[in-house]
């Protein structure tokens, strides 16, 4: 194969590749009932039930400095599909909700969809929201314990 065919091909190839649009969407968490202004928020934006609400290893996470009445974290890239999202008030600076001898949360938290179940932890299917064709949305999640 020639050398000017070849860089032909190549050149159709890179051109048919990014002609189609990357479909992403930016997810902003808006994140209320913070109360004080001390700790941080973080926040974890989770693509499967694995680790939802509170291990936030398999999510993408963000930590900001916590502000009286709110703050709003920035997911950008995110694909389409099933997606859920966490929120905490961490006060002492090891980035989890810390928990009571009975597993109940001591820090204020919250999920996507606001749901707050008695006695057990929220499921991924009770907070999940759907990202389609790339569009933007803004969730908001109220905190508290």
């Amino acid at each position: 194969m020639s050398s000017q065919r070849f860089a032909g091909i190549a050149a159709a190839v890179v051109m048919v590749v990014f002609s189609f649009p990357v479909l992403a969407a930016e997810i902003i968490v808006k994140v209320s009932g913070i109360e004080e202004a001390q700790g941080e928020i973080g926040c974890a934006l989770f693509k499967g039930p694995d680790g939802f609400p509170m291990d936030n290893s398999v999510a993408r996470q963000q930590w900001l400095p916590a502000q009286k009445g709110g703050v709003s974290c920035r997911f950008s890239d995110v694909p389409d599909g099933s997606h859920a999202a966490s929120a905490s008030h961490d006060l002492n600076g090891n980035r989890k909700v810390d928990t009571n001898f009975l597993g109940m949360p001591q820090e204020a938290w919250g999920v996507s969809n606001n749901v707050r179940p008695t006695l057990r932890a929220p499921r991924f299917e009770e907070a999940v929201f759907q990202v389609r064709d790339g569009k933007d949305m803004v969730i908001e999640i109220r905190v508290a314990k």
